[in-house]
């Protein structure tokens, strides 16, 4: 899919517009022609990256077939959380940076990230997106990805807790730990606000906010990461290791 000069004017200028914030927007077919419609942003943090509102109001409108961004403080090229969010959308991305005019594309076909030294961005490359990632691709289950904003755990909301359990997990005592069970932890939050995979031989595969998806030391007895805990959870797919607890 190639942009008119018309169509790279008018994001151009929304980009210039929004600067030094990343615009978002969309392009969709409204009787049989393309045409550029401008949303807003509104991510916690607008200049690092973007959340899209107006996608229902477009949709009225036609069909959309690209999504668009700016990136107003790097190159173009998309970045890794770009390429998951790219392949999650179905449809390509147009991103331009309105200093140098130069712009960036990518279309889904395939892309998955490593488990480890992700960088963090949240509800599109975080914990949950680790766990996501971990079952669908080692034991071929497809969680649902919920839309979480940063903070929900100090805005009265259980979300963890409350959609692992909608998909299929359930409560197991900490001393049963097995590979492939989930723990929740509680990290500076009144509710459970990380998920991680328990790898056996006392190893989890996680991603703290701020930092690189690791594989780290994991103690249910102690440690910092133990004492966070919350709960432990096991898929019910699991049937027959629940009947033998």
């Amino acid at each position: 899919m190639k942009l008119t000069e018309s169509l790279k004017q008018q994001i151009l200028e929304h980009a210039t517009h929004d600067s030094p914030i990343e615009c978002c927007g969309l392009i969709a077919v409204v009787k049989g022609r393309r045409r550029y419609f401008w949303c807003q942003n509104i991510a916690d943090t607008p200049d690092e990256h973007f959340v899209l509102d107006g996608w229902d109001e477009v949709e009225d409108k036609g069909e959309i077939v690209a999504i668009v961004h700016s990136h107003p403080k790097t190159n173009p090229a998309p970045s890794a959380a770009d390429r998951v969010a790219c392949e999650k959308s179905g449809l390509p991305w147009f991103i331009v940076n309105p200093n140098t005019r130069e712009w960036g594309y990518c279309e889904p076909e395939g892309f998955e990230l490593p488990y480890v030294g992700r960088e963090f961005v949240h509800g599109v490359v975080d914990c949950y997106a680790l766990c996501r990632d971990w079952y669908q691709r080692e034991w071929g289950l497809e969680l649902k990805d919920y839309p979480r904003r940063d903070n929900w755990w100090h805005e009265g909301q259980n979300l963890y807790l409350e959609n692992f359990q909608k998909e299929g997990f359930y409560k197991i005592p900490i001393e049963e730990l097995q590979c492939g069970d989930a723990l929740l932890m509680n990290l500076q939050s009144p509710v459970p606000n990380h998920a991680a995979i328990y790898l056996g031989e006392q190893q989890i595969l996680h991603h703290v906010q701020g930092r690189l998806s690791s594989r780290d030391v994991y103690f249910a007895d102690g440690g910092y990461y133990g004492k966070s805990t919350a709960c432990a959870l096991r898929h019910e797919s699991r049937q027959s290791v629940r009947g033998a607890a």
